[in-house]
């Protein structure tokens, strides 16, 4: 049974900095396309980040290209997503999802239809 773990979440100041993980368990995680999305109170969920099972392969929204990496370690079966320069619209809870999708990085993908697998998701508040 896949099962994933998110954690780092927090409250900060806008300009501050955190870093999510989330913990896979219960699969092949290097067998898995994995990705970062956020939803906010009242507005549709976000892809963020996906990254590809080599570690390289990676895509990330417009709106965090810059600010925000995606990084994976697949001998700790583990997804990090560090978030620099953060703003108050970044606000939202993240959720990291899993997938056996062998592409990382069409619209399916990007919106996170592809992705079967969720987490339970990690508040992050950025206040101004």
């Amino acid at each position: 049974q896949v099962q994933l773990v998110e954690s780092g979440g927090g409250s900060v100041q806008a300009g501050g900095s955190l870093r999510l993980s989330c913990a896979a368990y219960g699969y092949t995680y290097s067998s898995y396309c994995m990705g970062w999305f956020r939803q906010a109170p009242g507005k549709e969920r976000e892809g963020v980040a996906t990254i590809f099972t080599d570690g390289v392969s990676t895509y990330y929204a417009d709106s965090v290209k810059g600010r925000f990496t995606v990084s994976r370690d697949n001998a700790k079966n583990t997804l990090y997503l560090q978030m620099n320069s953060l703003k108050p619209e970044d606000t939202a809870m993240y959720y990291c999802a899993a997938s056996f999708s062998p592409s990382c990085f069409g619209p399916d993908m990007r919106s996170g239809r592809g992705f079967g697998y969720w987490g339970q998701g990690t508040q992050v508040t950025v206040s101004s």
